[in-house]
Order: structure tokens, then sequence, then C-alpha cells
């Protein structure tokens, strides 16, 4: 054998990737992601609950997490099903409240367009806020252009996990939990413990400041336009002072 002969790595590892480097970095994404479980468990729940309370068999409830998982539009979804609103509500209504999404996916793709369309569709099934938020923080503080799809896979992975687990509890025990115990007060919770390590600059927190005033004027828009809106507002203004500091 040549011994100038450059040896390929296996499909599926790049940029120098080994068995156990992706293992750290799988691992590194499900600690970074372990101190937001508290406030999404409870969540699930709320939404597991939820599906039954408004008439939804188990099989059907257990699909709906698993096919939607999103929290928020899967309880609209619920809420608009329950009052026999029409197909084609149902459908735009969920694809309002997760319009949020396309952004998501707009800024985190450039640190996936190396990976194949395989990693992609299975990457953009499990975006999540907190998975999305994490991993882009991550990203850039390592200054590289391809981003760590295991680090993300780690944050994601376990996000979905847990995820199901609250709803089948929640689709299964939800009736027999008491109303004091309030479960949804996790939910802003968990939000807030990822929005506050993001204010990392006047920008960051001048989008923070104006989404949360937009929101509070917004928020009896129909089909909950006021988070798209506020979302937009807030993307704008941070855009417009990052862009007059340079």
């Amino acid at each position: 054998m040549d011994s100038q002969q450059v040896i390929e790595p296996p499909p599926g590892f790049t940029n120098g990737e080994t068995d156990s480097g992706a293992q750290r970095s799988y691992w590194q994404g499900v600690k970074a992601v372990s101190p937001l479980i508290p406030g999404i468990f409870p969540f699930a729940v709320i939404a597991g609950a939820s599906a039954i309370e408004l008439g939804l068999s188990s099989l059907a409830a257990v699909g709906l997490s698993i096919l939607v998982f999103a929290g928020a539009s899967q309880l609209v979804f619920i809420e608009l099903l329950a009052l026999s609103s029409p197909v084609m509500v149902l459908v735009a209504t969920a694809l309002v409240v997760n319009l949020r999404f396309s952004m998501y996916s707009a800024a985190i793709a450039p640190y996936f367009k190396h990976l194949s369309r395989g990693w992609k569709a299975f990457l953009a099934y499990q975006l999540t806020d907190q998975a999305f938020l994490l991993s882009l923080q991550r990203f850039q503080r390592d200054g590289k252009p391809a981003g760590d799809k295991w680090y993300y896979l780690g944050a994601a992975s376990t996000l979905w996990i847990i995820w199901q687990l609250g709803s089948l509890i929640g689709i299964y025990l939800g009736r027999a939990l008491p109303a004091s115990w309030s479960l949804d007060f996790a939910v802003p919770l968990s939000f807030l413990a990822l929005l506050v390590p993001a204010l990392v600059s006047r920008g960051t927190v001048l989008a923070a400041l104006t989404s949360g005033v937009v929101v509070l004027f917004s928020r009896h828009l129909p089909y909950n336009l006021g988070l798209i809106t506020a979302a937009i507002a807030g993307l704008t203004v941070g855009m417009i002072w990052e862009r007059r500091q340079k």
C-alpha cells in the first residue's frame, strides 16, 4: 500500500469525526438540555392530558404527540378539534403557530448544509425551541462553518424522549392528576431559562424587549398571530441594531 494514500472516513463521519468524538458531542448535547427537562416534562403531561379530556382516544393522542411533536400547536389543534372546526382551519392554525420554526430553520441551516437530505429531514423533525437555541449558541461559540449534528441530536432527541414520556403519562394518568398542582406554570419557566442566557448583547436585549411589548399588545389577534408578529418585530429591531453597529 502506498504510504501516501489517504484513507477515507466511513459514510456519516465528516470533518474528522470519530466514534468517540460523536459520542462525546452527543452526551454534551444531552447534558446541556438536561436543566430544561423539569420545565418540558410538565408541559408534555398537560398536552397528553388535554387530548384525552377533549375527547381524543388514547391511540389518537399518542399519534398526535409523535406526528406533530409541537406543544403549543398540539394544544391549539386539540382545542379546535373539540370544537369540530373544519380540517383546513385545524391545519392552517397549526401552521401559523409553528411558523417560528421556519425562522429557526433558516438560522441553523447554514451549519447543516453539508449533510445529506436524509440527515436534514431527521434533524428537522426533532427541531424545538430549546434544541435550536442551545445548538445555535454552541455553533456560534465554536466559530466553525459546519455545525455538530451529534450535539444537536443529543439535545433534540433527549427532548423528544422526554416529551413522549410526559405525553404518555398525561394520556393515561392525566385525569387522576389534581388540578391544584397547576403544572402549566412550568411552561413559561422553561422558556425563560432559555431566554436569559441568550441576552448577550444590546441587540438581543432590544429584540427581547420589543418582542415582549408587541406580544402584549397583539395577544388578542386571532390564530395566535400575536406570537408571529412579536417574533418578526423582535428580529427586525435586533437586525437593525446590529447593522448600525457595523
